[in-house]
């Protein structure tokens, strides 16, 4: 409670100016987008924050000659008594005035809090946990999945709600953490879901754009309360870069050259640079992660001692076009590809050699887009999700079996709905895994509890077991003989006041593929 009461208290206190720096063009806070952490390991956390006094103004307001020093520090309390670490960055406008500070000396599976100075002006505090010790056996471990956050479709109560969660551990963001899609105005046409609020600028084509994007998200209070609170896991999925791209292509490449949204591989490769670059940026992300060229390294593992091993997955820098031209229906030859590829071969390798080497009871694999398969409507698929690519599918969890592995959990969201249910091989097959999709934070708006597509689908996917439609997270709790989640979710998006309610509880026993109601 004195956590929550700190973070309360900090996100809602008017922001201290003492003198206006050179390093700014006005007035306002420097920290208007909030502090965050991420990648926790046992001795250390990523600390992360952005310059940005005016947050849609071009370099955020900074003056771009300007080279500031922030200091910051990391303590064994609220307030600051007990100091850990403590240090100095520079940030510039080459990296957006982001600054991503590799805090270590810490210890394991400890409460840490966090912040920034720049001269009198001081930001939010943050919270954060380190990973446990390697050879430790926790008892238990809380943690949150959640994306899909569509400015224009409503308000981010549930990161609110995700904020005020007692003893998390991290929470996994899947992706799309921005839409780039042109800003649109209430009761304009266009587009899918409402407009409740707009997004600012047209659509997101050059560094500058996707810059002013996640600026403008960052600057929601409630997407900041929960980026202070807990330690964040970040990934990608299609919107930080352009809606289902695939590997180095557009989304209309291969299909249309007449379509309006049509680019050159070398375009798109540069369109992905700078995509990749904003994403950096605003997140907490280690050094590491740093992209190169048009490409970046996003799946990596981390270790929870030996109860869990969380591999984090990109299931889309380095898979195949969507076959059938990425259009929903009945699959085409092109599906039945046995070289098919989701991870790539190379990230398919490090999953399973790094899986093979676990001591952990549990192996959790976080990753985007549905891997359980799905037959839509007049036995129709998705493309765009394993189901485009079956054998990669199926050489991921025979390659798991092989290896002695237990079934794993996997983690999911992109679809902006809730699923839950087991995954086979192939349709009718026997269960390799327990997979858990969680539902948007607000893209698609309000939704209902559930849709007569829906209805349909879950009679016609048996392994499929429980849906819903509202937006929300899914909170996990994982112990050495139980995994158990819980899908949240509010009633409304499209006001900011809705309360949380729990939609399904669902059990995996360690061991076993098996999806059992909590």
């Amino acid at each position: 409670m004195q956590r929550r009461a700190l973070l309360r208290a900090a996100l809602a206190a008017p922001p201290l100016i003492l003198a206006t720096s050179a390093a700014w063009t006005g007035g306002g806070t420097p920290f208007a987008t909030g502090v965050a952490s991420g990648d926790p390991w046992p001795d250390s956390l990523l600390l992360w924050t952005r310059l940005a006094p005016q947050p849609l103004a071009p370099f955020f307001g900074m003056a771009p000659e300007a080279t500031p020093e922030l200091t910051w520090e990391v303590a064994e309390d609220p307030s600051f008594r007990r100091i850990a670490a403590a240090g100095q960055v520079v940030v510039s406008a080459a990296e957006g005035f982001s600054a991503h500070v590799e805090a270590g000396g810490l210890r394991p599976s400890r409460d840490y809090w966090y912040r920034f100075r720049l001269g009198g002006e001081v930001s939010p505090t943050g919270h954060a946990r380190t990973a446990p010790d390697p050879v430790s056996r926790p008892e238990r471990l809380r943690f949150l999945t959640a994306g899909c956050q569509h400015i224009e479709h409503g308000w981010f109560t549930a990161w609110r709600h995700a904020a005020a969660e007692e003893a998390i551990d991290f929470v996994f963001h899947y992706g799309d953490y921005i839409y780039e899609y042109a800003g649109r105005q209430p009761g304009q046409p266009g587009g899918f879901g409402p407009v409740v609020r707009s997004a600012a600028g047209g659509k997101c084509r050059a560094l500058a754009d996707y810059r002013r994007r996640y600026a403008q998200y960052q600057s929601d209070p409630d997407l900041q309360a929960a980026m202070a609170a807990h330690a964040c896991i970040p990934s990608f999925d299609d919107h930080e870069v352009e809606n289902n791209w695939a590997g180095e292509q557009s989304e209309a490449d291969g299909r249309s050259a007449r379509h309006p949204m049509a680019m050159p591989r070398e375009e798109f490769l540069a369109l992905r640079e700078a995509a990749f670059q904003a994403w950096w940026e605003a997140m907490p992300l280690r050094p590491a992660q740093r992209p190169r060229g048009a490409g970046i390294l996003a799946h990596r593992r981390f270790r929870y001692g030996r109860l869990l091993d969380l591999h984090v997955l990109d299931t889309r820098q380095y898979r195949d076009d969507q076959p059938c031209g990425d259009v929903n229906g009945p699959a085409c030859a092109e599906v039945a590809r046995p070289d098919a590829q989701m991870l790539g071969a190379a990230q398919e390798a490090w999953l399973l050699e790094n899986a093979a080497r676990s001591e952990a009871r549990w192996q959790v694999l976080a990753q985007q887009v549905m891997l359980m398969p799905r037959r839509l409507a007049n036995d129709g698929i998705a493309p765009d999700k394993w189901d485009g690519a079956p054998a990669a599918r199926q050489r991921l969890l025979e390659g798991l079996a092989a290896r002695g592995l237990a079934p794993p959990v996997v983690l999911t969201g992109d679809i902006h709905n809730a699923w839950a249910g087991e995954v086979p091989v192939a349709e009718g097959g026997p269960s390799r895994a327990v997979e858990f999709v969680a539902t948007s934070i607000t893209s698609g708006g309000d939704g209902t509890e559930t849709t007569p597509g829906a209805t349909a689908a879950l009679a016609r996917n048996p392994h499929i077991r429980f849906f819903n439609n509202r937006r929300g997270y899914c909170l996990h709790e994982a112990r050495p003989d139980r995994l158990e989640t819980v899908f949240r979710a509010v009633a409304a998006v499209t006001r900011p006041d809705a309360g949380r309610e729990d939609r399904g509880r669902f059990v995996v026993e360690a061991g076993r593929a098996e999806l059992l109601p909590a």
